[in-house]
């Protein structure tokens, strides 16, 4: 009887090609990521993950954001931390994760250095994203509740699938890539709102790299070590065993085509954004201001309750892990954007009164274990008036995307202070990536 590791390997190694709605949509989401990286770049997790690797870095290797080639393991750590950095970077539901942070610059590692082509690149992303989806849905939600970061332990096994088919790996390879990323993965929900957040991005596409030359070079570990004893499902389901993989086969529709990853239009912690979403749905109809807000009563899941642990934030980490803050600068503005998110902006809007008559409640541990719960919110306004929202999606799924427009804003936003290249050329060339012949063209992304 085959194995998880050697049904998701077999999978990967018989790709040849994708519908050229998920080669799209994938080229959007690897734009999303490479504007993150972009903006994350001066991040000061990223510069303390740079100084760290300062003796590593130079002329030659895979590229680095800011400049400087390094051995791949090296670039996919200090890339991956500034993809996280901002809280900017997409979310996937199915493994718990931001998983095109890791993907990404994973991928851009070992595509240096096999000078892979944008088409191999983009079929890289699509394989790594449905084992991300696959190992997630195997292990099950309550890993998420039970406090392990998705991206981190999540995403160094589905992505060391992608990096393994990237470096040209057989099956029996990216099965003993795939294995070994089951060994690196790690990383706890207890770190957000520190740096340490970000660098669990980095950490999980060095691993996923890692695994991927460890596996080339036949170092290898149990193939039943995602669903066997002392395993990942055993040990990081959060106490509650799913049979996903005992019943559902890994060769269906690819998961950007039915479930997808959705880009963040906040800065921030995505536990925020269906309350956020909601708010702003409710003022486009309604036509509100804050200062006519009386209380804003927000109800969210218990994991995405305790993501979001600072009422009152004293730095841009915090405060991109804060409901008040983010709430009440959604309210003030209308829309948040980078600049909310400084050091600056927190000194001078952290003490907003209107923080004060946010609160924040979840539906239970026992609830949010049995299902996914809409993000529901209460408007109380000075009039006497109340008005109530929710949503269970935010904004840029599937049922409600980004459109060009959209897109196009946050590549400006995050690339802004470019100065070597056209930024609506560098759009147009990453949104086309699948067309390049190799990945020269994004060269101007990280040597600014």
């Amino acid at each position: 009887m085959t194995t998880v590791i050697q049904n998701i390997a077999a999978w990967c190694g018989a790709q040849t090609d994708f519908s050229a709605a998920a080669k799209r949509l994938a080229a959007e989401a690897i734009t999303d990521t490479l504007a993150c990286i972009v903006a994350g770049r001066a991040d000061s997790a990223t510069l303390a993950v740079r100084r760290a690797m300062e003796s590593q870095i130079g002329a030659s290797g895979a590229r680095i954001v800011g400049g400087g080639r390094a051995a791949p393991a090296v670039a996919a750590l200090i890339n991956g931390t500034a993809a996280h950095a901002l809280d900017f970077d997409d979310n996937f539901r199915p493994g718990m994760s931001h998983a095109s942070a890791v993907i990404v610059p994973a991928l851009l590692a070992i595509a240096d250095l096999v000078d892979a082509s944008g088409e191999d690149f983009v079929k890289a992303y699509l394989i790594a994203l449905q084992a991300q989806a696959y190992v997630g849905w195997g292990v099950g939600y309550n890993h998420y509740v039970a406090g392990w970061h998705g991206t981190s332990t999540i995403g160094s096994v589905g992505t060391a699938a992608g990096t393994a088919w990237l470096l040209g790996l057989d099956t029996d390879g990216i099965a003993r890539a795939l294995t070994l990323g089951v060994s690196m993965a790690s990383g706890v929900k207890g770190q957000f709102g520190t740096s340490a957040k970000p660098f669990h991005a980095g950490m999980a596409a060095r691993n996923a790299v890692e695994a991927a030359l460890l596996a080339q070079a036949g170092l290898s570990g149990k193939m039943d070590i995602l669903e066997g004893e002392q395993g990942l499902r055993e040990l990081y389901s959060g106490g509650i065993i799913t049979d996903f993989w005992d019943k559902t086969p890994i060769d269906g529709p690819h998961v950007i085509e039915t479930t997808g990853v959705v880009p963040k239009r906040h800065p921030c912690c995505g536990s925020t954004h269906m309350v956020i979403d909601a708010i702003l749905d409710l003022q486009a109809k309604h036509g509100f201001t804050a200062d006519d807000i009386a209380r804003v009563d927000t109800l969210v899941g218990v994991a995405n309750w305790r993501n979001l642990a600072y009422p009152a934030p004293v730095d841009e980490m915090q405060a991109r892990f804060s409901m008040q803050y983010c709430v009440a600068r959604a309210l003030r503005k209308g829309v948040l954007s980078l600049s909310d998110f400084t050091q600056s902006a927190v000194d001078q809007y952290a003490q907003d009164p209107l923080m004060a008559v946010i609160t924040m409640e979840h539906y239970g541990e026992e609830n949010s274990k049995k299902a996914l719960h809409p993000h529901k919110v209460t408007l109380w306004l000075k009039n006497g008036g109340q008005l109530e929202g929710a949503r269970s999606v935010a904004k840029g799924n599937l049922g409600d995307a980004f459109n060009d427009a959209d897109r196009m804003e946050k590549f400006v936003d995050c690339c802004t202070g470019l100065t070597n290249a056209s930024v609506d050329g560098l759009f147009v060339t990453c949104e086309t990536i699948a067309l390049q012949r190799d990945l020269k063209a994004i060269d101007p992304l990280f040597n600014a």
